[in-house]
């Protein structure tokens, strides 16, 4: 491995995480503790501010902001399963404090070290999952923020393509908007919904098993439209492929254990 010798990886789990799909949380840390990291998933941590920042309240985003980097700036590497979340950090946190010096350059220093999850363990550790099987055909799409952001493309195909059975197929369109967006979808439902059916479309044509993303609201998003046309793909977060973790329920599905 590539990376800091088990480095203190600080979980920040996300909202959507938290309440609607606990798995992905817990995916992601067997996948940091397989690629040697001592995990930790701070209690103070509540939003991260996305809403308010994409919705023009930088007041309650940045208080949101010293609240989050007070939690994690202690740690070695700041890891989320969410490629919008992490972009907000990055990106957003020292365009939010800007103003005030103390704070930005505190702001500067945690997004240096925050990750989405696929991104650190290929661009960082140099993880790669072993002895995963899978037998089924997946195709991926590609979520906004994660990929124009922080440029997560490639980094989850290097890893799936280590699933032994694993077909994955091409998505057209697969850097296109799912018209999820956030406040997005429920600004403009129907626009929203036009986009989304559009990706279904798209999803379908490649007959695969599985859907694959890097963030839950794109795949409760597409994942509703999918249930809805009556399609037969099946959604999960691109971590509970890779940590095993898709024998159970997909997104939107009713666990019957």
């Amino acid at each position: 491995m590539s990376g800091q010798p088990n480095p203190r990886v600080g979980l920040f789990v996300t909202c959507l995480v938290d309440a609607i799909r606990p798995q992905i949380g817990f995916a992601t840390i067997q996948l940091l503790e397989e690629a040697g990291c001592v995990v930790e998933v701070p209690q103070g941590q509540t939003c991260c501010g996305q809403p308010a920042f994409n919705s023009g309240d930088d007041a309650d985003a940045a208080h949101l902001a010293r609240q989050t980097i007070a939690a994690f700036e202690g740690y070695d590497q700041v890891v989320l399963p969410s490629g919008s979340c992490a972009a907000t950090m990055v990106h957003g946190y020292p365009e939010l404090l800007a103003g005030d010096p103390v704070w930005a350059a505190r702001a500067r220093a945690f997004a240096a070290k925050t990750h989405e999850i696929t991104s650190f363990l290929v661009d960082v550790m140099g993880f790669r999952p072993d002895g995963r099987r899978l037998s089924a055909s997946a195709t991926y799409h590609d979520s906004c923020s994660g990929l124009r952001d922080l440029g997560v493309a490639a980094q989850p195909r290097a890893l799936l393509a280590e699933i032994d059975g694993l077909e994955m197929r091409g998505l057209e369109g697969n850097d296109v908007c799912c018209g999820f967006g956030g406040t997005f979808c429920v600004k403009y439902s129907s626009i929203s919904n036009a986009i989304v059916t559009e990706k279904a479309e798209a999803i379908e044509k490649t007959g695969a098993d599985l859907l694959l993303a890097g963030d839950l609201g794109c795949l409760m998003n597409m994942s509703g439209k999918l249930h809805r046309r009556g399609a037969k793909t099946r959604c999960f977060h691109t971590v509970e492929v890779l940590a095993g973790l898709a024998d159970g329920p997909a997104i939107g599905e009713e666990d019957r254990g």
